[in-house]
């Protein structure tokens, strides 16, 4: 039986891409500039596993995904033909774009009825305070924040997967990674979570996400709600 539900944030429970292309706008179109905000998002996501690997190595101290989202945003804006943006404006985009972003349409309520049935936290890379804006933004509600803030440091790190069982007192074969990356999960199962597989074949553009688990998982569902009609296992 499973008692907690893990859940990869984002790309398998908010869709990023749009969403930050959206904020971008907002922030920097009155300021004068018309970008590709789509590739420019993309951009912006590009710098992310990169940035965390430092962490990950030990190549750097752990600092929470915010720090890692303004370093990253700094990074690619000349490339952009973004330059002298005021510090003030890049600490408001930095923090609002991930703040904002909207979940997927299957999210609140499949999430609402898998809490009927088992715990539920967010196993992210983001940050406490970062999971707690998009939760507030969505309207979901967590039973804890578990994740990368917990542990001090980034999945696929085992200690990230260790640290999320640890903080319900259940043993890994009772908790679940529910991803849209089977890199994730394939991490997590080498920790002794059972693994669930969301098809999210859009994340980083038409046609460009899993649409299917590249590798065995326990359950594959195409969305939340499939999901909630699975459980309990």
């Amino acid at each position: 039986m499973i008692k907690a539900l893990f859940f990869d944030v984002f790309g398998t429970l908010v869709d990023w891409r749009a969403s930050v292309a959206r904020e971008s706008a907002a922030t920097l179109a009155p300021r004068g500039h018309d970008l590709d905000w789509l590739a420019f998002a993309t951009a912006w996501r590009g710098q992310y596993q990169p940035a965390m690997e430092k962490v990950r190595s030990s190549a750097r101290d752990y600092v929470k995904l915010d720090v890692l989202h303004r370093e990253n945003l700094v990074a690619i804006l000349p490339a952009f033909g973004v330059r002298d943006l005021p510090e003030a404006t890049i600490d408001e985009l930095a923090r609002r774009a991930w703040r904002k972003l909207d979940a997927w349409p299957d999210v609140v309520e499949g999430l609402r009825r898998l809490r009927e049935k088992v715990l539920i936290a967010p196993v992210s890379n983001g940050n406490i305070s970062l999971m707690a804006d998009l939760a507030r933004h969505n309207g979901i509600g967590w039973d804890a924040i578990l994740g990368a803030e917990i542990a001090h440091d980034y999945k696929p790190n085992a200690r990230v997967y260790d640290a999320a069982c640890a903080a319900f007192d259940l043993p890994p074969g009772e908790c679940a990674m529910v991803a849209a990356h089977t890199g994730d999960l394939l991490a997590a199962a080498t920790r002794g979570l059972k693994t669930i597989h969301i098809a999210r074949p859009d994340e980083n553009g038409p046609g460009r996400g899993e649409a299917r688990p590249a590798a065995p998982v326990d359950i594959a569902a195409r969305d939340l709600l499939e999901l909630s009609g699975m459980l309990p296992l």
